[in-house]
């Protein structure tokens, strides 16, 4: 295994569940970006294969959502990574930069929205730290 890939798979080993969430939406993005230049350049095949990495990634989000937990917010995040993998599946077919561009902005969205409430979380744990001697245990990501 080369340098750069060891150091890839170290950073996934020692990621947060939030790190790896965000370098999951980077990665879709990244893949999604791609394919908008291999249809630019009229290599459909390299675009299918990018299509296909964003689709992976999708589908992964949509079956780990917990509806139980997550509740109305899983549902809406549900039916939006279902509209997500139907203008993936459009781009492929009609070769579409448009539905790329929506969908990066979609994964764009996403990305923010969850850094902020990561950032949120994490505010929140620091100032919901137990004092000293306070028996309580302090939940974090």
């Amino acid at each position: 295994m080369n340098a750069y890939n060891q150091y890839k798979n170290n950073q996934v080993l020692n990621a947060s569940p939030e790190q790896i969430l965000i370098m999951l939406y980077d990665g879709a993005i990244r893949f999604n970006r791609q394919a908008m230049v291999a249809i630019e350049e009229n290599d459909f095949k390299v675009m299918a294969e990018k299509i296909s990495r964003v689709m992976a990634i999708v589908s992964e989000f949509s079956m780990t959502l917990n509806m139980e937990v997550g509740g109305s917010i899983a549902e809406e995040l549900d039916a939006l990574y279902a509209f997500v993998i139907r203008e993936l599946t459009k781009a492929n077919l009609k070769k579409s930069k448009e539905s790329l561009q929506v969908v990066e902005n979609i994964l764009q969205d996403l990305r923010e929205g969850f850094v902020g409430a990561i950032e949120v979380n994490r505010k929140n744990a620091v100032t919901s730290q137990p004092a000293a001697g306070d028996q309580r245990v302090a939940l974090s990501y």
